[in-house]
């Protein structure tokens, strides 16, 4: 699922003041690419990349006016096309006359920024790139432990909520209850946060919807967290065989990024916070090199190897 980003949700963003082309504010932008159009300016559109946002500055301008009034107007007419989002001018200079006319007659719309060209491109192409990032929603918890963020997974009434009440209690930090919103940031980065409607709130069944900001204060609460590694919990299965070592590392898939998974059988008399807490510990000691499934098993293969 993609995210749908408006040229008004820029203008809002960046205070941008609007030149021309007011009518073409709700384009939709697509892609988070932004293009400075040098070797169009220069008369080059063979490969003009009329869907993204354009973005003139110094250079572009300046160019502009040591061309003849019709190649200047001939091109700047040629950067206004049905598919682009908009025109944005840095560091408040002149729109060229001929930009506006072209702009007025397409709908595309001209924006002013006074930002200077290369910090503007850069916080704009962090912006789309947040907002237009592939985004899912998971059925969980997150909490934020030791600085690992642990996506608590499993059918309902299984204590998803209960365990992150603990965890709470236990000086952690609650993400997200109930729904989890993941966005794709990077390659290997996905990002969690709460649904507005119910950020900071926690339902435990019995008790009903608490604030769990109201009731144990802001340090217990924040609002998104890089998520590292999810815990599934599942009733306790007889004849099921459980990971006894922590030698297999298994693995899921979110989006497009491969996150560690480990699977908590739940049964009475298991006190799961404290359970979820070490591995959250555990996962920063592999993380640093330490593995002491690994430890173990060199040792007893080191024993066996001098009995032998």
């Amino acid at each position: 699922m993609a995210a749908k980003v408006l040229i008004k949700d820029v203008i809002e963003e960046f205070e941008l003041e609007i030149v021309s082309g007011e009518e073409g504010i709700n384009r939709p932008i697509t892609v988070s690419d932004i293009s400075r159009p040098g070797l169009e300016m220069a008369g080059y559109f063979n490969y003009y990349p009329a869907e993204r946002v354009q973005l003139l500055g110094k250079t572009e301008l300046s160019f502009a006016e040591r061309l003849s009034d019709e190649d200047r107007a001939n091109r700047l007419s040629k950067l206004c096309s049905d598919t682009t989002p908009g025109i944005i001018i840095t560091r408040n200079m002149e729109v060229p006359p001929q930009l506006i006319e072209a702009s007025e007659e397409l709908a595309v719309p001209v924006l002013r920024s006074r930002h200077k060209t290369s910090l503007f491109s850069s916080r704009l192409t962090n912006f789309l790139e947040r907002k237009l990032a592939p985004t899912t929603a998971v059925h969980g918890v997150l909490v934020d432990i030791y600085g690992v963020g642990v996506l608590i997974t499993g059918k309902s009434g299984v204590g998803k909520s209960e365990t992150a009440l603990e965890l709470v209690k236990r000086g952690h930090r609650l993400v997200a209850d109930d729904c989890v919103e993941i966005r794709q940031e990077d390659e290997n980065l996905i990002v969690g946060s709460s649904p507005e409607l119910i950020e900071h709130l926690l339902e435990i069944r019995g008790l009903g919807i608490i604030n769990v900001m109201t009731l144990f204060g802001a340090g217990a609460v924040r609002t998104h967290k890089k998520i590292s590694m999810v815990m599934s919990l599942e009733l306790w299965e007889q004849n099921k065989q459980y990971d006894r070592l922590g030698l297999d590392e298994e693995k899921m898939k979110i989006i497009d990024t491969e996150v560690t998974k480990l699977t908590i059988p739940v049964r009475p008399g298991r006190n799961l916070a404290v359970i979820i807490e070490v591995a959250a510990m555990n996962f920063r000691l592999k993380r640093m090199g330490v593995n002491a499934a690994e430890q173990f098993t060199n040792k007893l293969n080191n024993v066996i190897s001098d009995k032998i």
